[in-house]
């Protein structure tokens, strides 16, 4: 049987599905874990042993061994007898920042870190340089589990040419959106709502994290870059903010939801401006090729389009092409620890599988 040895950093919620979902893959390929880390303990052996994956969050707890550096962490999977694929399952910038020395020395990545593939240009063209001997699959950064990425970039590889794009891509802001702004009329207050979807977690400890718009900027950047535009970094364009701006410096998230409710007014405004229309307000991010212009905002759709008819935290992405005039849609949950750590598995397998072609 062929077999990769997995190295995996991080097991918090989507680190653990993940880990549970590797135990039981069925596969006529063999994943051995030979290295596990968080942000404060490791696990693993000189001599590339394989440890049991249903026994992680025991040997993790007892553990006395730290994490190895990026560094040391690179020429420690190099020198793996069998090929290796290293598994992300943090936001970690200073480790997104390590991809290229991964991919140089043979390690393959698979990760749902955005920010590798959000952050500077270079560090985009550095990860995916010809030159690089390991293999780089991030389907989960943008839309957890759902078929983005890949099918994206086989447009792309295959000669389509990809027009335009756009989605609602926070599983927090479609939710958000999707209770306040509807077709039928309610009288529900945007910090109500806010404040219901903090309590769900929903929206990260903060919910500034979610509102001010950077998250969805960090996809609409992967998306652009994928389907051709040279986006410099996700500050590089135009992204609305939901903060109020005599909001944007108060000490905590408390503070901000307790002050909130001064501003309903603002965005009650749109909504109200939406409904005479017809139309509901959705946040999205846009990709137009054509004018080379990326954006994220707030917009107003139809109660027939796709996007107006969305239920609970569902991201929907819409892609025009020359082969697809009429866009194709793809929609599903785009956030959650179990399809998340799903998307990355995914991508492991699909290394594996690319790893196993060339081995004796």
């Amino acid at each position: 049987m062929k077999s990769v040895n997995i190295a995996v950093i991080g097991a918090g919620v989507v680190g653990s599905a993940f880990l549970q979902q590797l135990g039981s893959v069925k596969s006529s390929i063999k994943y051995n874990l030979i290295y596990l880390a968080t942000s404060k303990k490791a696990v693993y052996d000189k001599s590339y042993s394989p440890f049991e994956i249903g026994q992680w969050s025991s040997l993790l707890q007892s553990s006395v061994q730290t994490p190895l550096s990026p560094h040391e962490l690179t020429e420690y999977l190099k020198q793996s007898p069998i090929p290796v694929i290293l598994v992300d399952n943090t936001s970690n910038e200073t480790l997104a920042n390590s991809y290229p020395l991964f991919l140089k020395n043979g390690v393959s990545v698979a990760t749902p870190n955005k920010k590798a593939f959000s952050s500077s240009l270079t560090l985009w063209n550095d990860i995916f340089a010809a030159e690089n001997t390991g293999l780089c699959f991030h389907e989960a950064s943008v839309g957890a589990g759902l078929p983005l990425i890949s099918p994206l970039k086989e447009m792309v590889a295959t000669g389509d040419e990809i027009q335009s794009i756009e989605g609602i891509l926070s599983g927090t802001l479609s939710y958000i959106f999707n209770e306040y702004s509807t077709i039928s009329p309610n009288t529900s207050k945007f910090s109500d709502i806010v404040k219901v979807a903090k309590n769900l977690g929903y929206t990260e400890p903060d919910p500034r994290d979610d509102l001010n718009g950077l998250d969805v900027a960090r996809k609409v950047t992967i998306l652009a870059r994928i389907a051709g535009l040279q986006v410099e970094s996700p500050t590089s364009f135009s992204v609305q903010s939901l903060i109020p701006k005599q909001l944007e410096s108060v000490e905590s998230a408390d503070e901000y939801l307790q002050k909130l409710p001064d501003f309903d007014h603002e965005m009650e405004k749109l909504k109200s401006e939406a409904a005479q229309e017809g139309k509901v307000l959705r946040f999205i991010g846009k990709v137009d090729v054509a004018s080379k212009k990326t954006s994220v905002e707030i917009a107003k759709y139809d109660a027939s389009h796709p996007f107006a008819a969305l239920k609970g935290s569902d991201n929907v992405i819409s892609i025009k092409s020359k082969r697809y005039p009429n866009p194709l849609i793809i929609q599903g949950a785009g956030a959650g620890a179990e399809v998340t750590a799903m998307g990355v598995l995914g991508d492991v397998i699909k290394v594996a599988e690319r790893i196993a072609t060339v081995q004796k």
